[in-house]
């Protein structure tokens, strides 16, 4: 017994969730035990119209009987309606909260959680694990809540109608609880297996999902539909097994109740014959044996969904212990007021956590001056993306320092970090939303003027007014109705709303056609203005103006010099600009 209760544990994490709202528990609580009186009280009314009310001496007192039934009968129905809408409000709310604070918590957390979690897990638990907690703190609080009320004060209503067939009903009731606590474990176990091939099956199709075009293309429509249906047919197994156990749990439970009260009922029948209790009080006594039975039966089926949902909680609380590797530092410093954003790559050293054993910078050093544009160019693999991930802290270096106008990146705050940094990735990520929310990402706070600045400033505003709502066009999940083109010219427009003192470019104009490079270009100059900006280049020609270009190999830096000075030399930029020039 004590076993399953410690199972339960996982389920005492969601009391801070409850803690605001103990005026309302309260308040259930209350309708709880008015609603349990009145429900206790009726079988004693019921007891008196048998024994008295048909009698011709006091036919009387039957209307005040039974217009003691009918006013229970009215307390019992308005005080278990309120508690029901007060617990069930309480059960939306608080998962509610749950759902919000491990999303909150998961957004946070590092790409190394990412590496190795799916998305479609992590949705998993968000919805399918927060519904089974749902319908334990709303619906099943408040069944376990009024069985527990009705089956105690039945229990000592027992006793005070007759205390020899109540010791009766105690001797068999061990054969009734017995059955929860032995399959109550299993369910529990059954319950979190179902739930681990449910989020097995949501990572399988988000994956597909997100890489439709792929699928599509390469014709893996039957591999991704058979690599779903076997993974929905684990999950479909295990549920069998958990609702075998289950139904077998409430069929014994069903059992075993109510052949106790036919044999309590049985031995009582033959007290009336020999007339050593009234038929009145054998009546009482069969109603609140029939509550306690009812009680402990609903006690039963909730027990199991309880076990399932202290599995899903447990998955929940999973996430929500699991802690980012990157988080600010404790009293995070502040940025220099005078800042002159000077970037300084100081020997670093790193891996990525999936490949221990593969250095992406080794050693590598690198000092930009304030307001300088550096390029950095090399073969797939060389480090340049990764000098991008370091520079906003998506991961720390294993040896070495980054340093901007002097002060170390892992003492300052990691949110102040971010905003000073402005990036233009190479593949868009654009949202499921309108264009002017999409370009508002890189400052929320931005009026709609402004928004529409940063969209001319970025040759957007021509092709997002020829759209069919034009600015309140939604995009589609990922910018699906834009080209790719236009994707990158939002995600320019969006790093000029930002404004950020540091500029990270990652090829920004790979992407469009040659009239619309050249005026994105003019763009990009006046962007980069009075700013400190790295630029990761693929195509050469697009850094032929750099006034230093980094030449990156197996991340180190391999050359360094302008592009006239770099191709003069017989060294891997020259070799690289050959291939593409030619």
């Amino acid at each position: 017994m004590l076993t399953n209760i410690d199972k339960l544990k996982p389920l005492r994490r969601a009391l801070p969730f409850l803690r605001p709202y103990t005026g309302r528990l309260l308040f259930a609580l209350l309708c709880l035990t008015v609603a349990a009186i009145a429900a206790l009280g009726m079988p004693i009314s019921i007891r008196f119209v048998i024994d008295y009310g048909f009698s011709n001496e006091n036919g009387q007192p039957i209307d005040v009987y039974f217009l003691a039934l009918l006013f229970l009968s009215l307390v019992y129905a308005l005080f278990s309606s309120l508690r029901y809408y007060t617990v069930m409000w309480i059960g939306e709310r608080v998962v509610a909260d749950i759902r919000s604070a491990v999303y909150k918590h998961v957004i946070r957390m590092s790409p190394t959680f990412f590496e190795v979690t799916k998305a479609g897990e992590i949705l998993s638990r968000l919805t399918t694990d927060t519904t089974l907690v749902q319908s334990v703190v709303g619906a099943g609080v408040s069944i376990a809540l009024r069985s527990a009320f009705v089956l105690s004060g039945g229990l000592i209503m027992l006793f005070v109608t007759s205390p020899k067939l109540s010791l009766f009903l105690f001797g068999l009731l061990p054969v009734v609880v017995l059955p929860v606590w032995i399959y109550g474990r299993k369910v529990r176990r059954l319950s979190r297996e179902t739930q681990d091939r449910v989020a097995d099956s949501s990572g399988i199709a988000s994956e597909a999902l997100n890489a439709i075009h792929i699928v599509q293309a390469f014709t893996l429509e039957d591999l991704q539909g058979h690599r779903f249906s076997d993974s929905v047919e684990q999950s479909f197994s295990a549920a069998k097994r958990r609702l075998f156990v289950s139904a077998l749990l409430s069929g014994i439970i069903v059992l075993t109740a109510f052949s106790a009260i036919v044999i309590v009922l049985w031995t009582g029948a033959r007290s009336v014959i020999d007339g050593s209790i009234s038929a009145g009080v054998l009546v009482q006594f069969l109603f609140y044996a029939t509550f306690v039975a009812g009680s402990t039966t609903a006690i039963g089926e909730v027990w199991g969904d309880v076990q399932r949902a202290a599995g899903a909680m447990e998955r929940l609380m999973e996430l929500l212990n699991t802690k980012p590797e990157i988080t600010s530092a404790t009293g995070g410093k502040a940025f220099p007021v005078n800042g002159n954003n000077r970037v300084l790559i100081e020997n670093v050293s790193f891996n990525y956590p999936s490949r221990p054993g593969q250095l992406a910078l080794n050693e590598f050093f690198l000092d930009i001056a304030p307001g300088e544009t550096v390029a950095l160019v090399g073969p797939s693999g060389a480090g340049k993306s990764t000098v991008f991930q370091l520079l906003l802290r998506f991961y720390d270096p294993r040896s070495g320092a980054i340093l901007i106008d002097g002060t170390d990146i892992r003492d300052m705050d990691l949110q102040a970090l971010r905003k000073r940094i402005g990036i233009v990735p190479q593949q868009t990520v654009l949202f499921a939303d309108s264009v002017l929310e999409n370009i508002r990402f890189g400052n929320p706070q931005a009026p709609d003027e402004a928004v529409i600045d940063a969209a001319v400033t970025a040759h957007a505003d021509d092709f997002i007014r020829q759209l069919p709502q034009g600015y309140q066009t939604s995009l589609g999940e990922k910018g699906a109705r834009l080209s790719g083109g236009q994707q990158q010219r939002i995600a320019i427009a969006r790093a000029i709303l930002k404004d950020p003192p540091i500029l990270l470019l990652d090829e920004a104009t790979s992407s469009l056609d040659a009239e619309s490079e050249n005026l994105l270009q003019q763009a990009l100059q006046e962007l980069m203005a009075n700013r400190t900006v790295i630029v990761i280049a693929h195509r050469l020609a697009t850094v032929k103006k750099v006034g230093r270009i980094i030449v990156m190999e197996q991340g180190r830096m391999v050359d360094t010099g302008t592009h006239a000075s770099l191709t003069e030399k017989e060294g891997l930029y020259s070799r690289l600009a050959e291939l593409q020039f030619n």
